[in-house]
């Protein structure tokens, strides 16, 4: 959400500051440090951070976004509904390891699903201190409960008024957390309406300027003459720009008629339907900046940063070792202010210091000169992301090239109604002189933030007015290349100390440096996406998968956008995926032979990876080859596993760019990643054919059939990903009568779909023999321990006399049958049953008899079709025999097709889910009433 699109829609400014406050109070309630709200996109699936209190922004873009069926505790609550609660990294990691991998810190999280009726709208988030257990935190997650559901109330009503606007599509505001911290100075408030020009101050702000409301004009003129009379004109005219939607970035600075610092910050406070008014707080630093002169003496560099990354203070020390005047340091945003700090190592040390309450220590080489002017060399990376890329989807505003010089400015954030906004940006970012370049953090994707309304800056917040000597100290030498860094985390800021590393006993001795100059990243910087990946790749199990892995993990982590992979088959590559080209593109390329002369072939023939810098490049390697652009760059990556050809791998970029000595290592080095998956899955998926050819073999081809009784089935197996499982149904000529027979294997696979057809034999054996339910049920129990495959097995047999409508069950362990009646009413048929079969030799089963009418429908079932993960199975088997009672009575429908609907219509939610982590087997018997004696 930005400020444009609030000015325009007021709902949206209504929505952010419901979002605003619910973080801002469950970070007090939940005891934490930072947390957040995540709210459902108008993309199915997707979640967007909304708000982001107590964290830089572009430092945790890439959880940004997420998608709901990712394996993430925000993504679970969303989900299942669940709360979830991380006391610490240990359990993180035993239960959220993809998610613990991107963020390997000490510290503690809640995430409570915001439910409004029957709609989940998001989830809160308070990432707080750690713990020993959950026990300890019951309070605080009570608290931050209650809030959620205060919330979804409010989004639910909201919703009402405005169906559809409870939706998130834009990038998140990020504010301050609560202050734990009173400023030393003095502060006012006053409000402007500027359709009446009337300004009213508080008493505070009477007393500060020393103007009692007797003597106080009330124009706005005269309220600018009394804050900073030689700036007059400057707050009328930032006063003008408020009003039309246009606050400043960064609190005004300010001298009083004595030279006193002053501040002034401004904002639009929103009363839909009116016009967004003006409010202010003017503050008088006191003593605070004598603090600071204490500090500009130290030896040691010293500067500080608050909670989303805006530095307010920096001694001179600190400047020369950084490399910039103190006049570009204070004020600005870090990475904007040190450029050559966008660098992975950096960004996770930072992370770390922002999320525990441990001291950080590290080193850092400094880069040369004209690095530190521009940032690390990693081009296309995007800023800033380091170990956050670990299994977490960045925004797709990663890949997209860097603003031009003629860029204004970042997008404001939405600010809540009544609250200021808080700086993070010291003005336009700078611009990008050459394509590729890495985006950084002020470019205008990143949000302006918003600060609590209570807490007017901090003396410390303020930072010293520049001076000749901090421009002359930037450009002084320094001792060696290695830097010694220091983060000590506070409620409010970061204080870091820096020092040259050779003063420091530990410092690195014998470390090569040659690498670091020129790349200006850590060794351990390439490790964090291979780990991101490998860990993603760990849950994908068929080719479909893997390659969806990829697209999510690897275009963003280098700001690709297109993507394609072919595996090869008897000597021919064969298009598996492909996102981002034009549409028929790759067709001529699909089944291509391996003598063909194409970067893609020659790749994999030859196992070396190809990377062109330009379209140029690859036209003049390749002469006459179709291109999908005339200007972009690509990268041809082999899939080779031990040795063995897979397929090739595409990367495909919008704009020329170089790749760099890390990035073709980095690259080549997750094409063998990308290439294991895709044996392993090629394997499984060999393999899990054969289990359902044999499956499918094994079930009947048609059911026994009466003129008194329609019978139907239905058979699905798990979603891709899933191994065949060991469900079947049958019906079987017993006797006068018929047996219907469903049961569940226990396991997936070729051995539990052989064993169903071992049971399955046996139970039709028995059947045919006319023997009572129990004694099929014991002999089949017999049978499954002789065989001992070291599974068990549920069953249900119902024996049927279809004439008279006589029934005699027996249940082994498995779900109860449901039966409707003619009139509607569906009950559970809460049969007394013995355990699963396969257990205990001596297990008895006993049989209950039952009465079938005319009309009535009995359905039989497995546990796939009513049990799902986080909810109780009797809840799902209550919504089963809603659906069954809903059905509608047979003779509304064709004879012979009215089963057949039924089915269809109780397995219609299963058949279209993307997530079946089981199969399913479903068999109907309806009793048809018995047709008139012919004549004699």
């Amino acid at each position: 959400m930005t400020g444009s699109v609030e000015d325009a829609h007021p709902t949206a400014g209504r929505l952010t500051a419901l979002l605003i406050d619910a973080s801002t109070e469950a970070i007090s309630a939940g005891g934490g440090h930072a947390g957040g709200v995540y709210l459902r996109s108008r993309t199915p699936g997707l979640l967007r951070l909304a708000v982001l209190s107590g964290l830089p922004g572009p430092l945790f873009r890439p959880w940004w976004r997420l998608h709901a069926d990712r394996p993430f505790p925000v993504a679970d609550a969303y989900r299942l509904g669940v709360q979830v609660v991380l006391p610490n990294a240990t359990e993180t990691m035993r239960r959220y390891p993809q998610f613990a991998a991107g963020l390997p810190f000490q510290f503690g999280s809640l995430y409570v699903p915001v439910v409004g009726g029957s709609t989940t709208y998001g989830v809160l988030t308070v990432l707080r201190p750690a713990v020993t257990d959950a026990a300890e935190v019951l309070a605080e997650h009570d608290r931050v409960v209650r809030l959620a559901q205060e919330l979804g109330a409010a989004l639910r009503g909201l919703e009402d008024a405005h169906p559809d606007e409870v939706a998130w599509d834009g990038e998140p505001v990020c504010l301050r957390p609560p202050t734990a911290s009173t400023s030393l100075g003095r502060a006012g408030r006053f409000a402007w309406d500027p359709e009446t020009a009337d300004i009213t101050l508080d008493e505070d702000l009477h007393t500060l300027l020393g103007m009692p409301p007797s003597e106080f004009p009330g124009t706005v003129e005269a309220f600018a003459e009394a804050v900073a009379p030689t700036d007059a004109h400057r707050i009328l005219a930032t006063l003008r720009d408020t009003a039309v939607g246009r606050p400043p970035a960064l609190p005004l600075y300010l001298r009083d008629e004595d030279g006193a610092l002053r501040l002034l910050d401004l904002w639009n406070a929103y009363e839909p339907p009116a016009a967004p008014a003006v409010r202010g707080v003017v503050v008088a630093p006191g003593p605070g900046p004598t603090a600071d002169s204490a500090a500009d003496l130290l030896p040691d560099g010293v500067f500080c940063v608050d909670r989303l990354g805006l530095v307010v203070y920096a001694n001179p020390r600190a400047a020369q070792l950084l490399g910039r005047p103190r006049a570009e340091l204070v004020g600005r945003d870090l990475w904007e202010a040190v450029p050559w700090l966008r660098r992975p190592d950096f960004e996770d040390h930072l992370r770390a210091a922002l999320l525990t309450p441990d001291p950080v220590h590290f080193h850092l080489v400094r880069p040369s000169a004209q690095e530190s002017e521009t940032g690390p060399s990693a081009q296309g990376t995007g800023s800033p992301r380091s170990a956050g890329d670990a299994g977490s989807p960045p925004s797709a505003q990663h890949a997209g090239p860097p603003p031009s010089s003629q860029h204004a400015g970042p997008p404001q954030s939405a600010k809540n109604a009544g609250s200021p906004p808080s700086a993070q940006d010291a003005g336009p970012p700078p611009s990008s002189q050459h394509t590729g370049a890495p985006q950084s953090a002020q470019d205008a994707e990143s949000p302006l933030s918003a600060r609590d309304a209570g807490s007017p800056p901090s003396a410390r917040n303020l930072g010293p007015p520049p001076s000749a000597q901090d421009a002359e100290s930037a450009q002084r030498p320094y001792e060696g290349d290695w830097l010694a860094l220091s983060v000590y985390s506070g409620p409010d800021r970061l204080t870091c100390t820096i020092r040259p590393a050779s003063r420091v006993k530990d410092s690195p001795e014998g470390q090569e440096t040659a690498e670091l100059s020129e790349t200006g990243m850590s060794p351990l910087a390439p490790l964090y996406r291979p780990i991101a990946l490998a860990i993603a790749l760990t849950e994908a199990v068929t080719a479909r998968q893997v390659s969806a892995v990829v697209m999510r993990e690897l275009l963003p982590a280098f700001g690709g956008r297109r993507l394609a992979i072919y595996l090869l088959q008897e000597r021919h590559l064969y298009l598996e995926w492909e996102t981002g080209f034009p549409k028929g593109f790759l067709s001529p390329f699909d089944g291509v032979d391996l003598g063909t002369h194409l970067p893609g072939v020659e790749t994999l023939t030859t196992g070396r990876p190809l990377f062109f810098d330009s379209m140029e490049q690859l036209t003049a390697t390749y002469p006459g080859i179709p291109l999908d652009a005339t200007e972009g760059a690509r990268a041809f990556l082999p899939l080779i596993a031990s040795g063995r050809a897979v397929g090739s791998c595409i990367l495909g970029f919008d704009r020329p760019r170089s790749f760099s000595t890390e990035e073709r290592t980095v690259l080549t080095a997750l094409a063998g990643l990308i290439a294991h998956a895709m044996e392993k899955a090629q394997r499984y998926e060999s393999e899990a054919a054969l289990a359902r050819g044999l499956q499918q073999a094994l079930l009947p081809r048609r059911l026994a059939a009466h003129p008194q009784l329609e019978t139907t089935g239905r058979y699905l197996p798990g979603t891709a990903g899933m191994e065949v499982g060991g469900d079947w149904y049958d019906v079987v000529e017993s006797g006068d009568g018929l047996a219907l027979v469903i049961g569940d294997v226990q396991g997936h696979g070729v051995q539990a779909a052989a064993t169903m057809g071992q049971l399955r034999s046996a139970v039709r054996a028995f059947a045919l023999g006319d023997r009572p339910p129990d004694e099929v049920m014991s002999s089949t129990n017999h049978l499954l321990i002789d065989l001992d495959p070291g599974l068990f097995a549920s069953c249900c047999y119902i024996r049927l006399d279809p004439a008279t409508g006589v029934a005699r069950a027996a249940r082994a362990g498995h779900p109860p049958p449901l039966l409707r009646s003619p009139d509607g009413r569906t009950r559970v048929l809460d049969l007394p049953g013995g355990v699963v079969l396969g257990v205990d030799p001596r297990a008895r089963y006993p049989v209950t008899e039952l009465q079938m009418e005319p009309g009535a429908i009995l359905a039989l079932y497995t546990d796939g079709l009513v049990e799902r993960p986080g909810s109780d199975i009797d809840e799902g088997i209550t919504a089963l025999r809603v659906a069954l009672a809903k059905a509608g009575a047979p003779a509304a429908r064709p004879v012979g097709r009215f089963l057949a609907g039924v089915a269809d219509r109780l397995t219609a939610t299963a058949r279209h889910a993307l997530d079946r982590p089981d199969d399913i087997a479903l068999l109907l018997a309806s009793r048809r009433t018995a047709p008139p004696p012919g004549p004699h």
